[in-house]
């Protein structure tokens, strides 16, 4: 039988982060992922695909076990074999939380699409697991996934190029290293195509927790972007050529910090009740930079 899931959610939280994430000093977005997962009873499973690095992961496996969790796996999905054993299914079925690290987003979607693994990992979150994913693992945790492109603040044709996700939601478009790599324009051009799809910027050591409800609220140092193309009224992306700059007309661009919410259905801004002060300890200390496209 399947372990106990932490009671509140119908539908596991999801915790997209941007990348470059503080392991060592506050550790806001891992405090947020370890009482989603159940505290010290949390059960969790570190899912390496995306890393390039055979040792990929493994800093997971001491960070959380600093925290205090009941158990901490590394689960080495690396190849589609891998993601074929019902062993590891049973792993994942058993994890009260779900951590994806970062690397390549179109790695960990070509090893895991289609398999009992991703299966596992989306029944997983629908009864209520709080899944987690760092820069690729953030990428790829939507239906339409962000595969790789090009950095710029101006949107422009071509500069985006998107690959089927894993499918936890459909709401969003999750783009992540967002304020240091320059990716307004891409994600800009990417809710161009339909503005159904929300366009979340992360920023790097920066999360957006979206729970059960739709309610997206962010977590860390830096900021989420959030680009609202439902009020369009005007884009020719279907009529330029490869290079050419977008003309468009009524998106809609928020940025929040900490604290601040945002309905993914309603598509309004909710202020913080208390406005939190965030500062900034002082530290030598660089954030590894992820290697993902």
């Amino acid at each position: 039988m399947p372990s106990p899931v932490p009671d509140g959610h119908v539908r596991g939280a999801l915790l997209p982060i941007g990348g470059a994430m503080d392991l060592q000093r506050r550790r806001l977005i891992l405090l947020r992922f370890f009482e989603l997962a159940g505290g010290s009873n949390a059960r969790i499973v570190v899912i390496p695909t995306a890393s390039e690095l055979p040792d990929g992961g493994r800093e997971y496996l001491e960070v959380f076990g600093k925290l205090g969790v009941a158990s901490v796996e590394l689960l080495p999905v690396r190849e589609r074999i891998n993601a074929n054993d019902p062993q590891a299914s049973e792993i994942i079925a058993q994890a009260t939380g779900i951590f994806m690290t970062g690397g390549n987003q179109l790695k960990l979607t070509a090893v895991l699409g289609g398999t009992p693994v991703a299966t596992a990992i989306r029944r997983a979150n629908a009864r209520g697991v709080p899944v987690a994913g760092t820069s690729a693992g953030a990428s790829a945790m939507s239906a339409h996934m962000i595969a790789y492109g090009a950095k710029g603040l101006v949107p422009r044709y071509g500069m985006v190029q998107f690959g089927p996700g894993l499918g936890l939601t459909n709401r969003v478009v999750l783009d992540q290293h967002f304020g240091a790599r320059h990716r307004l324009g891409r994600l800009i051009a990417a809710v161009s195509f339909n503005p159904y799809l929300i366009g979340l910027g992360l920023d790097e050591n920066t999360a957006a927790e979206i729970d059960d409800d739709h309610l997206m609220q962010v977590i860390g140092e830096g900021s989420v972007t959030v680009v609202d193309g439902a009020g369009i009224t005007y884009s020719n992306i279907h009529q330029l050529k490869v290079g050419q700059k977008e003309a468009i007309v009524g998106v809609k661009l928020h940025v929040l910090t900490h604290g601040w919410s945002y309905d993914l259905i309603k598509r309004e801004v909710i202020p913080p009740v208390v406005m939190p002060a965030l500062s900034v300890a002082p530290s030598l200390e660089q954030p590894a930079a992820d290697p993902e496209i």
